[in-house]
């Protein structure tokens, strides 16, 4: 059992505090896009991500860090939600004893408590996390971080047919399996083609294609949409109805392609809730984002959910940036891995937080070489 210069003691399984009084603040960052990032909710540039940092006092080098990076036009709470919401924790942090947010379980009862959003329950549960297990940015000690790779898709963005094929060629000579490709924002016939070209030129045992309409498709053209899709072999398409509509039971029913949700799952509250949803609807996959979702413990009620239902799912990053990226990739690995996974939208910035994740051969792996810089935080 070892002792660190912090007064953690961290056996192998665990850690176990001394008695501490801690204390928080928070960091508003901007990040910018490599490219131009667009979907058919619109285009983006830039996105906010906002860091709660929690440290015991008397050893304020030790810091566990959470990030909330809501979506715009997606995620329920508004950039002042959050800066409330962060300003009440900070409050509600200083003093406490780590025996009172030591465990999810803990964090869940004061999100509760303050009706935190999903992303800010995402940060606190992160950064505790991560204090309870030394500051180390480990915060579930799992295979991840020992070197067990994850096998992921490969993120097709929207743009001209040209340019959403040469995305398409370079995720497969990166060593991408799988790739999901945001449909709905251009031209059907246009998204046809690139479809056709892949087939052409890949095979379903070569390339797997997932689809993510955003809830893009009209009532109307979903049937023919679909049956036009089907044709090249895809295998699930996320959301292709707007939240809410009447028609999305009789779709998962009856679609000839897989039908997946993500945003139909937003603001659905504890285990009965969620498990109506998936009783009521039954579709073939959950794609699950503790920014949106609930944090990691309401993630992890989903999945029990799911799996009781004999629902699939995998879990998908929210545009974190790489510390939010980091706490997806361990948490999944708390889970048997059968799917591929959507982890791979974290290195999308060329101003991210500098840290030991990499994408390598359709993989995202945690280079325990590299270490993480938080000079700009603070």
């Amino acid at each position: 059992m070892a002792k660190l210069e912090s007064g953690l003691y961290l056996p192998q399984d665990k850690a176990i505090f001394v008695p501490m009084a801690l204390q928080a603040s928070y960091s508003k960052r901007t990040f910018h896009f490599g490219f131009q990032a667009r979907t058919s909710r619109g285009s983006m540039r830039q996105k906010d991500s906002w860091f709660l940092k929690v440290w015991d006092d008397r050893h304020p080098e030790v810091f566990g860090i959470g990030e909330a990076g809501p979506l715009a036009g997606l995620s329920p709470e508004r950039p002042l939600d959050v800066e409330t919401q962060m300003e009440k924790l900070v409050g509600l942090i200083a003093g406490r004893q780590m025996e009172a947010l030591g465990s999810l379980e803990k964090v869940q009862n004061v999100a509760t408590e303050l009706k935190l959003s999903s992303s800010v329950t995402f940060a606190l549960e992160t950064a505790m996390l991560d204090l309870v297990n030394g500051g180390r940015r480990i915060i579930f000690d799992n295979e991840f971080v020992r070197g067990h790779a994850i096998p992921i898709n490969g993120l097709v963005w929207m743009g001209g047919l040209d340019y959403m094929l040469q995305q398409v060629s370079i995720k497969i000579d990166e060593g991408f399996t799988c790739v999901k490709i945001k449909i709905g924002g251009i031209n059907f016939e246009r998204e046809l083609d690139i479809l056709q070209f892949i087939r052409r030129k890949y095979y379903r045992d070569v390339i797997t294609i997932r689809l993510d309409a955003n809830g893009s498709f009209k009532e109307d053209e979903v049937d023919y949409k679909l049956m036009d899709l089907s044709r090249y072999d895809i295998h699930s398409i996320e959301q292709p109805l707007p939240v809410g509509s009447p028609f999305t039971a009789e779709l998962c029913r009856n679609s000839p392609i897989p039908i997946a949700l993500d945003e139909e799952l937003i603001g659905i509250q504890g285990q009965t809730q969620k498990a109506d949803l998936l009783q009521r609807l039954k579709p073939q996959f959950v794609i699950l984002k503790p920014m949106l979702h609930g944090g990691l413990a309401g993630v992890r009620e989903w999945i029990a959910a799911a799996e009781k239902e004999g629902v699939g799912w995998w879990i998908t990053s929210a545009l974190e940036s790489n510390v939010g990226l980091n706490a997806l990739a361990q948490f999944t690995l708390e889970y048997p891995v059968k799917m591929l996974q959507g982890l791979g939208t974290g290195l999308i910035y060329n101003d991210n937080i500098p840290s030991p994740l990499e994408v390598s051969k359709g993989h995202l792996l945690f280079n325990s070489q590299e270490n993480w810089d938080f000079t700009e935080l603070d």
